[in-house]
């Protein structure tokens, strides 16, 4: 079964209550992407505008931390609500205490992984975490192109999955829509984040079933 994770990021950041409020049906995650503009080209969101966004959803909160030192900042992520969190291999030294201190709190543990960073960096984490987000752009900014090359990545990750007899979801992030989901989700990928795609279309739970639909259509 897909899962789909509308992106915050591409919702108009001076209604986020009413943004919200439009792919609540529909939904199974609301992926929140912070960037401190240090690990990334771009600066975001932060715990504060987490714990806002909390008041006005019953959305699972995927908390998408894309920041230099994440494990400093777990806590107060925690703190405002987050029901997951991924922190990226690259960024964060201390891996497996990082997810811990994740799970510790209550949260699925998640690592991150860019398109450029081979799926092997994985090999020794993906035994403590929840999920695998498994990026398909070069983070930093919404609306780009998809990746190809990153294919044959989710479904490396996915046998490394099967392998070792683990119950790690995938979860892939960056230009997804309805023609490129059913080539991740054929790949091993549960769960698809969509920002432009769903927040850039006027009927946002038709955008959201239309990427199920184009899935749905290749597993047929």
């Amino acid at each position: 079964m897909i899962k789909i994770a509308p992106s915050l990021l591409s919702a108009d950041f001076t209604r986020l209550a009413d943004e919200i409020a439009t792919i609540e049906e529909g939904a199974d995650l609301l992926h929140l992407d912070v960037m401190d503009g240090h690990f990334v080209p771009n600066i975001t969101i932060g715990p504060m505008i987490v714990k806002a966004c909390r008041k006005v959803s019953k959305l699972p909160f995927d908390c998408h931390l894309m920041i230099s030192s994440p494990q400093q900042y777990i806590g107060e992520f925690l703190a405002a609500g987050a029901d997951m969190i991924s922190v990226h291999c690259e960024a964060e030294p201390h891996l497996q205490r990082a997810l811990q201190v994740i799970r510790d709190g209550g949260a699925k543990a998640g690592v991150a992984i860019n398109p450029a960073t081979p799926a092997e960096a994985l090999s020794a984490a993906i035994d403590f975490c929840d999920y695998i987000l498994v990026m398909s752009v070069n983070p930093g900014f919404g609306g780009q192109r998809f990746l190809e090359p990153v294919v044959p990545k989710i479904r490396q990750i996915s046998r490394m999955v099967r392998e070792r007899g683990l119950t790690v979801e995938i979860e892939v992030d960056g230009g997804i829509d309805a023609q490129t989901a059913p080539a991740v989700a054929a790949a091993g990928a549960t769960m698809l984040v969509a920002g432009s795609a769903v927040f850039g279309r006027e009927n946002r739970p038709a955008a959201m079933e239309a990427i199920r639909a184009a899935v749905g259509a290749v597993r047929a």
